[in-house]
């Protein structure tokens, strides 16, 4: 089955949803139209003319990239520049580009996840309370004959999650009244008269960014010409989500030990290391990109090691005075991880959706090279 780019942006805003970005970020389809079809995908950190050509090449209708293209607004599109030069091969071939950056960062099984996960790091949790969902009450008043049915489509749809827990509900037996008018059409009852109709009160709770997709199926589904429902705004916290992540070793390591170990997972020839080589090194936090703004939080939590890239001098030395040791492993480096994670992903989801769709890595040359 073909699918659209609206498809492909649903799965990832699905797992990596758009309020999650930062408030300077511009993530989201940067250039294209959601009802173009998508056959094959290029999926790559940055977008340069280098990728570009690729995908061209590649016949891709598609580029999904971490790095938006677009960071501010443009004011004019010159093809004797390097911008205007790409805008014009990207619309000229028809390709779509669609952009995850600081939303991928953060998401539950983000970027930063999957780092930490790669390093090898158990015990993993957000680094801070960045950003925390909202929880909604839905409450919904259906039919006996249809509330087991009714509860099993919202619940495998994403709704009654309560931390490790699913399926959760509540339903509690009472009597519905009403009184069809002219122009209704009921599901029970006639016109004019009143109705009196077992029901039951069935309650789960639903996750901000899934409510209107649950009143939509909800009403989809309900046996009701009108359904009635209620929505109340919980306090309760919901899901925390962070740019970065922490956790430990399963045993301590040196400093030196511990740059050995992310060399090779990330597959790089070398990083940068701050502290003693010799210092034992439990508790480690991680931020993808450039997490120097991050480092006051990871101060405060008394965590052995951070692990980051584009650390500048006087930040690392900083850090190191008040007893943090750093390992840059480069903005690049500890980035690039995105393209296996985005393919792997969206392979995965096509696959359950019954997309042909076929995946194309695609990674950029270093911008600095080591002589």
């Amino acid at each position: 089955m073909s699918s659209r780019v609206k498809d492909i942006i649903g799965i990832m805003e699905d797992n990596f949803p758009l309020w999650l970005a930062e408030s300077w970020d511009n993530c989201g389809l940067q250039i294209g139209s959601y009802e173009a079809m998508v056959n094959r995908i290029v999926v790559a950190l940055d977008l340069d003319e280098e990728i570009i050509k690729f995908a061209i090449d590649q016949k891709a209708d598609m580029i999904i990239t971490h790095h938006p293209l677009f960071f501010q607004t443009i004011k004019s599109i010159n093809y004797s520049k390097s911008m205007g030069r790409m805008i014009k091969n990207i619309v000229n071939a028809g390709i779509n580009v669609y952009s995850a950056h600081t939303n991928l960062d953060a998401a539950e099984h983000g970027l930063n996840q999957y780092l930490a996960e790669l390093l090898g790091l158990t015990q993993i949790m957000p680094l801070d309370t960045d950003k925390q969902e909202e929880l909604y009450k839905l409450v919904v008043f259906v039919p006996i004959s249809h509330t087991e049915e009714l509860r099993n489509i919202i619940n495998s749809a994403g709704a009654g999650y309560i931390g490790a827990y699913s399926d959760c509900s509540f339903r509690v037996q009472g009597t519905g009244t009403f009184r069809p008018r002219e122009g209704s059409n009921p599901f029970i009852g006639q016109i004019g008269e009143l109705e009196e109709v077992d029901e039951y009160r069935l309650e789960t709770v639903v996750f901000h960014r899934d409510l209107q997709r649950m009143i939509k199926l909800i009403e989809e589904v309900h046996p009701y010409e009108e359904v009635a429902y209620d929505i109340y705004r919980l306090n309760n916290k919901g899901r925390i989500f962070s740019l970065g992540r922490k956790g430990c070793w399963t045993e301590k390591m040196s400093l030196q030990e511990c740059a050995e170990q992310i060399k090779r997972s990330l597959k790089l020839d070398s990083v940068r290391m701050v502290g003693d080589p010799k210092r034992s090194i439990k508790t480690v936090a991680v931020v993808s990109g450039s997490g120097s703004s991050l480092i006051g939080k990871v101060l405060k939590q008394k965590i052995d090691l951070f692990v980051t890239g584009d650390l500048k001098y006087h930040e690392a030395r900083d850090a190191e005075a008040q007893g943090l040791a750093i390992i840059d492993a480069g903005h690049q480096g500890s980035e690039e991880i995105v393209v296996p994670l985005l393919c792997n992903l969206l392979q995965k989801e096509s696959k359950i959706k019954g997309f042909d769709l076929e995946l194309i890595p695609a990674f950029v040359s270093p911008c600095i090279k080591v002589i």
